[in-house]
């Protein structure tokens, strides 16, 4: 099939990257004509492991392909998903508008019949506005599908090529059975393809997401309960994921989650479920319960350092919101750094491929190195914010010799505390006895 994909993000280029490898003739098409040079070069603008090396060898066969020209890529193609942003006003709501303005582009641009894939998070109803809007404006007949995504930052490749499911509302049987013959190939191994109403899938995301981030709150607030009586959370943890109406999946005491999703879809299902006079509570909670434990680490590393923080270095290994993604967007990392810096301190920080945008981001505010060690001179304290796996085995003496104080908050738990006693550290952990 010949198929266009408005949006080169995160969703963008993986969903066309991956049909292009399942043998369609894909051009991804984005308003911006420098991020559209940065891809034609092989650059891509966004880091996620295994995604480059499809790219490339899609582009040499010829099947993905880059444009800057809407009209031309929709007037070619069955299909047109649509995969641009939607991020939250200020009171929350979810931004609809490029949604919105993609649709209005894509009926200029039809010539015939075309199916209209909306892969963007949207609120309920979101899809019959872009019918409507399409409509307005064109006299070709067309279809419109929900196919919600639910890729992780980090996994976004295999999550795509190998999906726990596929979900895709849709009114009309003959489009449905054009997207079970997209999907086959995807779904070979007996995961599901399930249809509903437009509505249901729309909701099916902002569903999903709300019970991820519900996990990991409440899996925080235990954490928080068991630090409070001296009982260790790892221990906890293990009693909980072994249950079988639980498992083991997000329940691992930390930060609280951030990214670009979680945080705006939880509010937003919240907004959702107000503004036709159904209970929010649950939802709202989560939100302050991730946003108290963000607040909780923050101040337990200033009362540590008390007024002397501002004579002190603190180091951060992490910045972005999880491992295996270059994404800043809803990271734990950046309050923490803005209230050290507000506080007086000197901030030094490693991530493994973050580093140039924490330098856009802050310029010289901050010292941003190259290698996780080099971020340890001299500081007096080291914050462990992202799981990075080459944070996991670090070489402990070499902490001890290169910073001042021997000092850790580990905001992961990744080490083990009696370790980190025996090698002269102060350790703090989450949900577990500090030593």
């Amino acid at each position: 099939m010949k198929i266009a994909v408005v949006g080169t993000g995160y969703v963008g280029l993986v969903v066309g990257t991956g049909l292009a490898e399942n043998g369609h003739f894909v051009t991804c098409v984005d308003r911006d004509s420098a991020i559209i040079d940065r891809l034609r070069a092989g650059q891509l603008p966004i880091y996620e492991p295994g995604l480059e090396e499809l790219v490339v060898r899609n582009v040499e066969e010829e099947r993905l392909h880059f444009s800057s020209n809407l009209a031309e890529a929709v007037g070619e193609a069955l299909l047109i998903f649509v995969c641009v942003g939607t991020p939250s006003h200020p009171n929350g709501d979810p931004d609809v508008s490029e949604v919105l303005a993609a649709a209005e582009e894509i009926a200029h641009a039809m010539t015939g019949y075309r199916i209209i894939v909306n892969k963007s998070t949207c609120p309920v109803g979101t899809t019959e506005l872009i019918r409507d809007t399409v409509k307005k404006l064109t006299p070709h007949s067309f279809d419109v599908v929900v196919n919600p995504e639910f890729l992780k930052e980090g996994a976004a490749v295999d999550d795509f090529m190998r999906p726990d499911r596929i979900v895709v509302g849709c009114d009309d049987v003959r489009v449905l059975e054009i997207m079970k013959e997209l999907y086959a190939p995807f779904l070979r191994t007996g995961k599901p393809f399930l249809t509903m109403d437009l509505r249901s899938a729309e909701l099916t995301k902002y569903a999903v997401n709300s019970m991820i981030a519900a996990r990991v709150a409440l899996m925080n607030e235990l954490a928080n309960i068991c630090e409070a009586y001296g009982a260790d959370v790892s221990s906890v943890r293990e009693g909980v994921a072994t249950d079988s109406r639980i498992g083991a999946t997000y329940v691992f005491p930390g930060l609280g989650f951030g990214g670009s999703c979680l945080p705006k879809e939880v509010q937003a299902a919240a907004r959702m479920a107000r503004e036709k006079g159904v209970g929010y509570e649950i939802l709202d909670a989560v939100t302050a319960a991730n946003e108290r434990q963000q607040k909780r680490f923050i101040r337990r590393v200033l009362d540590f350092y008390g007024e002397a923080v501002t004579q002190k270095t603190i180091a951060l290994w992490g910045a972005t919101f999880k491992a295996r993604t270059d994404d800043l967007r809803g990271s734990p990392a950046l309050r923490i750094i803005d209230a050290l810096l507000e506080a007086g301190a000197k901030v030094s920080v490693y991530d493994p491929v973050a580093g140039p945008k924490l330098t856009a981001l802050y310029g010289d505010k901050i010292s941003v190195t190259d290698k996780s060690y080099d971020a340890l001179e001299r500081a007096d304290g080291l914050l462990v914010i992202t799981e990075w796996r080459e944070f996991y085995r670090p070489d402990v003496e070499r902490m001890a010799t290169l910073m001042r104080e021997k000092v850790i908050f580990d905001g992961r738990n990744l080490y083990r505390p009696k370790v980190m006693a025996d090698a002269g550290f102060r350790y703090f952990s989450i949900g577990r006895p500090s030593v």
